[in-house]
Formats: C-alpha cells, structure tokens, sequence
C-alpha cells in the first residue's frame, strides 16, 4: 500500500468502490425479516410522496405510492432485529436520470456507511446495499441524497445468508511441497473460525537495520509474536540488486522459530527504460515501480522478445533463486506477486499505482500466467501459495487470474486516513469491513480463502467476532501503520493477541513435515473459571505427551509453581483453583514447556459472578445549616468483598478524620459534608472486587435564605428529528416572581444522553442577554439515570443583567459531539418532540444561587 495509495483519489474511490456491491443475494420484501413502504418512513420536507414523475405515471409501485428524491432529503425509518450480527439492506427503486448511476449515501446507527451508485433503471428494481452490522434491538437507517434524483419504492431488512467459509486445501499446484501442503491444510482449519496474526517487517535496511522493531514492540506491548511475518523480496532485482538477508530471515523464522512466511514482491523497473541496456547496473533511486516514473511499456512485457520481456525474465531468475534457497530449507510462502492489482480501479490500467498494472487487466492476468508458469514449470518450484490481491471495484472480477493459478485472495485495507466513511479523522478505524471481505468472497464463488494482505488499523475482535468477519489473517503495515496510536489503539492490539479468536506465534502447531517426534497436544484447549467463591474449582486438563516431557507451566513471565499452583498425575494435569482465582478476569495463556516440538497453549478466561458489594441507601440529603447538619451512616451488603477506600472525585477521604467504620457501617462525618458545595455530590465506595457504588449526597443549605424572585423555564428544540448529530435546545427565562432577578445568580440545565462518550462543542447563536454573556458547561452526572447521563449547564455573567417581574431573556443554543456522530433525542429527559415553540418545560431545570427553583430533576 505505500505511499502511492496513501495519494489514491479518495473522490475516485467514493463514486466507485460500492459500485459492485451488489454481490448479496437480493432480498425481497415478500420474504425479508423487515419490509416498509418508502412513504411510511420519515420523510425530510424537501421530499414527495407520489405516483407520478412530471404527469407520467409509474405503475408496480407497493403500498399508497413512492418518494421521489431529487437533490437533497433523506428518508429515515427503524429496525429492530433479534439479535446483533449481519444484516442485509436493500431497496426496491427506479432511477432514470443518468446512464452514469445516481449516487446515494447510506447511514446506519448514526454512521456514513458509504456512497453507492444506483444503477440506470426504467422499471422497479432491487437495490442490496451489502452487509451491515445491525445490534441486537432497534436500528436507524437513513438514506441521503448525494446526486439524488432516483424513486424508492420501499426498503427491506434481512438477515444476512452468510457463506459457510468451508474451503478445501486443494492448492492450485498439484506438485507441492508436503510443507507447503501442510501448511494449506492448516490454514483451511483456521480459516472462518480464527484469525492469524501477521506483521510485516521493515524492507531494504530500514529502522538502522533493525528488522525486529515491529516485532519486538509487538511483544513488549501484548507479550505475544504474530504468527505470520511479512517479507519482501524487492532487493534480489537486475538494477542495484542487493543481499539484504531477507531470505535467511525467512528460513529463520519458518524453521527456527516456528512461525508462517508471506512476501511480497515491489519488483522495480528504471526510470529511463529506454536508455537502459540489459544487465547493466541501475542506482535504486533511479528504479521505481510507480507507472508515472518510468517509460517502461508493461504491454511489452508480455510479448517475447521485447526488452521489457527480456527485462522481467531477469527478474524472475533472480526470484527464483532466492525461492529455491527457501524450498530447499523446506520453507513454504504465502507468496503475494504483483499485488493491488487495479489500483484506483478501471478497466485499462488508468488506476493503476504499480507499473504491472498500468496496461490493463487483460496484460496484468498474463503477466500473472507468465510469473506462474516460469516459477512452477521452468524453476520447478512447489513451495508457493498463490496469493492475489483484489479490490471490490465494478471492474475488479475482470483482474482475476483465475481459480487454477490462485489459492488466496487478499485486500489491502487502508481506511483510517483514506476512504474512511464515518467521519472522523485522527483516530484508528477498527471497522472488520465485512461488506467487503464478503464481496471478495463471492469473487471466487466461496472457493478461495480470503485475507488481510495489508491494512493500518486491526480491527477490534469484537467487530470481527460480531460480524462473523472471517478474514485469514491480518498483516499492519511497518513503523507509524503499526505503532502510532493514530493507527491502532495500543489497547485494542492486546486484546487482539491475547484473545481465543486470534492465533498468535507461539499458539501455531509443528508445520514442519519431517519433524521425528511430533508434539505435545492437550484437551480441551480452552477452559473458563469463575472467581466467585462458590463456584470455584479444579480444572482437569488431559495431556498427550506424545514421548515428550513437561518441564514447566508458565503464564506471561511467570512460571507456576508444581504443587501450589497446579499437579500432575500421569496424563492428567489439575489446576487448582486457588492459583486460577488470582487471574484478573479477562483471557489468559498458560503455555506448556515441553523439551522439544510446539508448546500447546491453554486459554483460560476468567469470570466473576460473584454479587458487587452494595450501600444503602445510594442517595441522602445534607444540610448545611448548623441546626440542621447530621451524619450520613451508610449499610454496606460487601457479599465477600472488601471496602477499599472512599472518594469524592480525585479527593480520598481520610478514615476517622472524614468517616467512620464499624463492621458493616459507614459514617459520613458532618464536618466532612459541610465542606462539600451545594447540588449533587456523588462519593465512591471502593471494594477489592466487583462494581464500586455510589451514593449522593443532595447538598442544600437551609441557613440561606431563599431567593425572593421565581423564575419559569420554557423551552422547544429546532430540531426533532430522532436521531441527529446536533441539539438545537432553545430557551426562555422568565421571572415570574415580584422581585428583581440578577441573571447571574441563575443557571438552567437541560437533560439528555451522550449515545457514546465523546468530546463535545458547545455554541450560543443568540441571546437577548447578549451572547457574550452566556456560559456553558458540560456536566458528566455521576450516577446516569433514566433520560440522562449528561446536562447542557447555562449560566450568565455579571454584565447580563437584571430580569424584572415578567421580563424574559432568550437563548438559542446549539451542541454538538466533535466527532459529528448521532444524539438519540427520543429518550432525552428534557427533549420534548412536540414542542415547536416556547412551552413551560419542568424537565429543564432552573436554580438561583444554587438552590432548585424549578422543574423537576431526573
């Protein structure tokens, strides 16, 4: 992917990566989970619900008639489905404007899932807009207008009729290797039910010559090696050609390390093909593989005789030789020649980012013939699994070499920078993208494996999981596509490794054919134990030796301790259960040290359900006044566990100065309380295990007199719709007392959900107090209840002014989340849908000098 693809025309790739998305079977509203009529959806203003397009009818509608969509609206309806997992999303539609298509964009649950361009159509059609995760209940879909201009009928939800992802181990290659063949079978067992874990090194000397880097900062940060390691053979070339010791890296790590071999192969030409002599010696800066670089005629390359012929030739003896250096050491390759085939896409070569691609798809599948041909026929070399590498273009089925010289299909995913659709930027997308990799299954009708040949950001395994993603393996890219955490979140890789779904170095059995003494195995080779103590015990694992010797159990870093942590009795192994509960709950690898061949390693997930501690009750009042002030005591049900310490924000309060414990009671200390300010204070009770609890404490202060004004909030929101990335919440405040009122002691707050903890702006578009004068706050409540786990706070400074008997100040707001992504305001506790103007709202709350003087807190 390189930096070429980093400049691929994302415009491009917008108007045409879906353009075969059409690859689901299509659902049909007589048999999907969910149908609805196009005119019973909700319906922005700017959109017509008719019959009839200019007076000319348009008959085989459904229902009551069809919404025409020109340049702008959005139709928007819900879905609830059983369960999270895959879905299909379809719509029956005319289009009749454009042979070119009309482009539309698709969002779901609040995320731009992507431009599609509708096809050309003058009679009712179906539309599939591919696979989509839907969660488990209700689901927002929207379709808005890009281009426009096209009819829908009605749109239909099903679920997703997924491929089985069975593939036979039958490599294209009859005469291969028994490694190689080995290795296919496994791969067609891990395929669809785990994930193989990759890395690709460093090419041609970088990091100083420190082609571990990646590999080393990968077990620093999880305590885990990828499984697969990613290789380049560009250096072994007729130019400036190189031993660069990536061969030997490769016999390394197959036979001495245990690991799977894949490379690539960035075959370079000069820059001046024309002046070049054949043999002759080319500085690498004058070589490139970009099509825009070099005058290189790749139709040529194709026709013997020719210099370029001749010049491709050379490269691949030089290829060969090192290929036969690896066969010779028993070493099978995941072998990826000319990848990213079509580049941006077309037909003709026009998108092409590499010069092999750059005459087109028909010269490109013959380069590929001729590349497979010399290497299996004249080098006589079986130690290769074919791996080409798709996109899911329109065009792209017109790139395949076919299923006889093909064994994997592999994409290149690059979306946290680029041809990303969800609207961020900054930070790593951990999409599966599954639409796609389904796409590129139904390419080869479900015969092939399909993998991740190349990507930035991991996917988070409970995309993958949840998805049923089933992509062979993963290998990110080096340097800043690995290690930045604009690229991947180092959290997210470590539960990659350590998860049961992903196969990591040390978890791949003994691929080696002629290995005397096979290894060691164990069942089962997953086991779950629950911390809670009465549910604890001993886990039995059976142990075949298979003539090998067990000399250690170790977990991370750690070994166990033979008697104390676990024993061994013939072939039964006993973990005791004092050792597993110490495991922090989450997944876990106990490895087994044998003398020789592969450790098996056993996964062990920890649970607790064991009941958290509890307080009663979880909320009191204190007041500040001296006649008034009283402790606080509080009943703790600690259900095994112990308090810990007691918090109120960053501040600990200190046992005896601050409370008291006796048993199973705690004592707030009035002179403690006293000091907290006025409004909810939430104080945290720790345990040592379990959920923490909360209690507030409603802090008010009887010794203040009340404000003599009154005041009334009303409200409305400018926008109502459900589901929307901005609040538009408007206010009015009226004092509706007998006395002044200073607007700075006044503040107001308005209730809502956050849908998913995010930075958030703020912005005032009028005020009759001024806008300068208006201030804002965003407060996290510490205990979320019904309709509400944050406040939109207003306040006003001392230049507002006074408020007279039945004057008013107005205030128009808007907020949003940075990254743009949806509020649901349906179950917003001060959002009131029906409301288009000013109305008393007793769910915006209204306070004087801190003291509630209307409405009702949530």
């Amino acid at each position: 992917m390189k930096n070429l693809l980093k400049k691929a025309s994302t415009m491009i790739l917008a108007f045409t990566l879906l353009l075969g998305v059409m690859t689901a079977p299509p659902v049909h509203a007589d048999n999907a989970l969910f149908t609805i009529e196009s005119e019973n959806a909700q319906l922005t203003s700017d959109l017509q619900v008719t019959t009839q397009i200019y007076g000319q009818p348009k008959p085989g509608y459904t229902g009551s008639g069809f919404v025409w969509m020109q340049n702008s609206g959005t139709i928007t309806f819900n879905v609830t489905v059983p369960e999270t997992g895959m879905y299909t999303i379809s719509t029956r539609y005319m289009q009749e404007l454009s042979a070119d298509g009309r482009l539309q964009s698709l969002n779901v649950n609040g995320v731009t899932k992507g431009s599609y361009m509708l096809p050309y159509t003058t009679t009712w059609s179906d539309f599939d807009f591919g696979y989509h995760k839907l969660n488990q209940g209700s689901n927002t879909i929207q379709l808005k207008a890009g281009w426009g201009f096209a009819y829908f009928d009605s749109f239909s939800v099903d679920v997703a009729d997924l491929d089985p992802l069975d593939v036979q181990p039958v490599l294209s290659d009859a005469q291969a290797t028994p490694e190689t063949q080995l290795l296919m079978n496994y791969l067609t067992e891990v395929y669809g039910n785990h994930m193989l874990s990759g890395q690709q090194e460093i090419y041609g000397g970088g990091n100083d010559g420190n082609s571990e880097l990646e590999f080393d900062w990968i077990h620093n940060l999880t305590g885990k090696y990828p499984a697969i390691r990613g290789f380049d053979l560009m250096n072994y070339n007729p130019l400036y050609g190189w031993e660069d010791g990536t061969t030997a890296r490769m016999i390394d790590w197959v036979n001495n390390r245990g690991g799977i071999a894949t490379n690539s192969w960035h075959l370079t030409v000069p820059r001046d093909f024309t002046a070049y002599q054949l043999g002759e010696f080319v500085d690498w800066k004058e070589a490139t593989y970009k099509p825009t670089e070099t005058n290189f005629n790749t139709a040529n390359a194709v026709i013997p005789g020719t210099k370029e012929y001749q010049y491709v030739q050379l490269a691949i003896a030089d290829l060969a030789e090192q290929l036969q250096i690896l066969q010779d050491n028993n070493v099978p390759v995941i072998f990826r020649p000319y990848h990213e085939a079509e580049g941006n896409g077309g037909l003709n070569g026009q998108g092409a980012w590499f010069w092999w691609a750059s005459a087109g798809a028909e010269v490109y599948k013959q380069l590929w013939d001729q590349l497979y041909t010399e290497l299996t026929e004249t080098y006589d070399l079986h130690n290769l699994i074919w791996t080409y590498n798709s996109y899911v273009y329109s065009t792209s089925p017109a790139w395949y070499p076919g299923d006889d010289q093909v064994d994997i299909v592999g994409y290149d995913k690059y979306n946290t920078v680029y041809n990303r659709y969800d609207g961020l930027s900054g930070v790593p997308n951990e999409d599966a993208i599954t639409s796609i990799f389904y796409q590129l299954v139904d390419l080869t009708g479900g015969t092939k494996m399909v993998a991740m040949t190349e990507n930035d950001t991991v996917p988070s395994v409970q995309n993958l999981t949840e998805e049923k993603s089933g992509w062979l393996y993963f290998l990110p890219w080096y340097g800043e596509h690995l290690m930045s955490s604009a690229f991947n979140y180092p959290a997210t890789l470590t539960t990659l490794y350590q998860s049961n779904y992903v196969i990591t170095l040390d978890e791949l059995p003994d691929l080696s054919v002629n290995n005397p003494n096979p290894s060691a195995s164990i069942t089962p080779a997953s086991i779950e134990f629950n911390k809670y103590a009465a549910a604890q015990s001993d886990k039995a694992i059976t142990v075949n030796a298979n003539g090998n010797t067990l000399t250690a159990l170790r977990t991370g870093g750690n070994a166990l301790t033979a008697t104390q942590d676990y024993t061994v009795s013939g072939n039964t192994l006993l973990l005791k259960k004092s050792f597993l509960a110490t495991l922090s709950v989450g997944e876990h690898s106990i490895v087994l040290d044998f003398n020789q061949g592969q450790d098996p390693v056993l996964k062990v997930t920890i649970v607790d359900t064991t009941p958290s501690a509890s307080i009663a009750p979880v909320s009191a009042a204190f007041d500040k006044a001296p006649a008034q002030a009283q402790d606080i005591s509080v009943a703790l049900t600690l259900n095994g566990h112990q308090l810990t310490n007691l918090t109120n924000g960053s501040y600990t309060l200190v046992s005896g100065q601050d409370y008291t414990a006796s048993g199973a009671t705690i004592v707030l200390k009035k002179s403690y309380l006293s000091t907290l300010p006025l409004g909810q204070n939430p104080i945290t009770f720790h345990f040592n295990g379990g959920n923490n609890a909360v209690l507030t404490v409603n802090v008010a202060d009887s010794s203040v007199p009340l404000p003599t004004g009154g005041l009334t909030i009303q409200a409305f929101n400018g926008n109502t719709s459900a589901s929307t990335n901005g609040i538009s919440a408007k206010f009015k405040v009226v004092n509706s007392g007998n006395s002044a009122v200073q607007l700075s002691d006044v503040k107001l707050r308005y209730y809502y959900t956050i849908d998913g903890e995010k930075d958030q702006s703020f912005w005032i578009d009028w005020s009759s107090a001024g806008s300068a004068n208006v201030t804002s706050k965003f407060v996290k409540l510490a205990t979320p209840v019904a309709g509400a786990d944050y406040a939109l706070e207003i306040g006003f400074t001392s230049s507002a002014g006074t408020l007279n008997p039945g004057q008013s100040a107005e205030i128009q707001t808007r907020f949003s989340k940075t990254d743009w992504s949806n509020y649901n305001q349906a179950n917003d506790y001060s959002f009131k849908a029906s409301a288009s103007q000013f109305v008393n709202n007793e769910q915006v709350t209204g306070y004087m000098n801190g003291q509630l003087v209307w409405g009702i807190e949530p």
